[in-house]
């Protein structure tokens, strides 16, 4: 056994830890939002327009889920209407540079991935 606690129980657990976090993490709403907050704190308007196809439902969802996680800070400005912030925390600057790299590699790998999804479906398709 490979973990710091050297059981199995241990092993687990660790498992059930990472496969929460990477969960959130991996989220394609949660990869846009963090990206786009690495930028500078943003209102939620500001943050709706500027996560394409985000619904204000998803959005509110994603950004309580990466509070909650210590992933990003609510900040509401005492002032009429009120005004309300989302930025990223150190915690969730640290995941910048992780959660671009995927995005990256999505970006420079969608005409290859669709490619195959395509062959993929013509395949299954035709046989089934």
């Amino acid at each position: 056994m490979d973990t710091e606690s050297g059981t199995v129980e241990g092993a687990v657990a660790d498992g059930r830890s990472v496969r929460g976090v990477l969960d959130r993490l991996g989220d394609k709403w949660t990869v846009l939002v963090v990206a786009t907050l690495a930028g500078g704190p943003l209102r939620f308007g500001q943050l709706h327009r500027a996560v394409d196809g985000i619904s204000q439902r998803m959005l509110t969802l994603t950004l309580r889920h990466l509070e909650r996680d210590g992933m990003v800070h609510r900040t509401v400005h005492p002032e009429v209407p009120p005004r309300v912030e989302y930025r990223l925390t150190d915690l969730g600057r640290g995941s910048v540079p992780l959660l671009q790299g995927l995005r990256d590699w999505s970006a420079a790998h969608a005409a290859e991935i669709g490619a195959a999804r395509a062959a993929f479906d013509g395949r299954h398709t035709a046989s089934g």
